[in-house]
């Protein structure tokens, strides 16, 4: 799949200028035009990359940085129309990755966005509050305690990690574990989770982390 862009502009006419450019350079991308909208968008999508405007109707952009940082490292590009004010946003600490000024080059936008996008892949490790997950050793930590996980269940348990609260049935999870499409049994999935939750259960103690949703499948819930 493409990287998803999200962009963050309250001038629809920029935002499509930009929105245009990046599918032409094989990016796909969603539009909020409001700040309002950004949290409850991103509580169920995963963007590779935000490119968010400072000034916007509702929660600014600097606001809407801090929020996202809380609880994601997705990279962010804040956009900002004030040559003045970058040193100051870069002073505030907001977790911003990048900056680009007002009026810009659309093809600097794109290269910036790669940029982001090479960075981010070298940083393996993903966390989520105060859990980690780490493809390098296909180790989970949490709270200074570690256990590693085996190929299988490492690839079973990263897409309930790369998105909480979303249900997964079994086939899914079955395609995620194995690339070469065997076929397995939904009995040899329920296997390999009752092997996860054990390792999972050893660092999370009383936090039952992956929930049996009945009749559908699978999801994990961020302890």
């Amino acid at each position: 799949m493409p990287p998803k862009i999200l962009i963050v502009e309250d001038e629809v006419k920029l935002a499509n200028l930009m929105s245009d450019f990046l599918l032409s350079q094989h990016f796909e991308t969603h539009q909020i035009h409001h700040g309002n909208d950004v949290l409850p968008w991103l509580k169920d999508n995963y963007p590779s990359v935000i490119l968010l405007d400072v000034m916007l109707p509702g929660i600014s952009g600097i606001e809407l940085c801090k929020a996202i940082r809380q609880c994601s490292s997705v990279p962010i590009m804040m956009v900002s129309a004030k040559v003045e004010e970058i040193d100051r946003l870069l002073g505030l600490e907001l977790g911003a990755d990048d900056y680009v000024c007002k009026p810009f080059s659309y093809a600097e936008v794109v290269a910036r966005v790669k940029a982001l996008l090479r960075r981010s892949e070298l940083v393996k490790p993903q966390q989520i509050t105060d859990m980690l997950l780490d493809e390098n050793t296909f180790s989970v930590q949490y709270k200074g305690r570690t256990v590693t996980l085996t190929s299988v269940e490492f690839q079973l348990f990263k897409p309930l990690f790369d998105k909480p609260n979303r249900i997964f049935n079994r086939e899914s999870l079955m395609n995620n574990m194995y690339a070469d499409q065997r076929i397995v049994s939904f009995r040899t999935i329920d296997s390999h989770i009752k092997k996860l939750r054990k390792k999972l259960d050893e660092v999370c103690k009383h936090d039952s982390v992956i929930q049996s949703v009945y009749g559908v499948g699978y999801r994990f819930v961020k302890p």
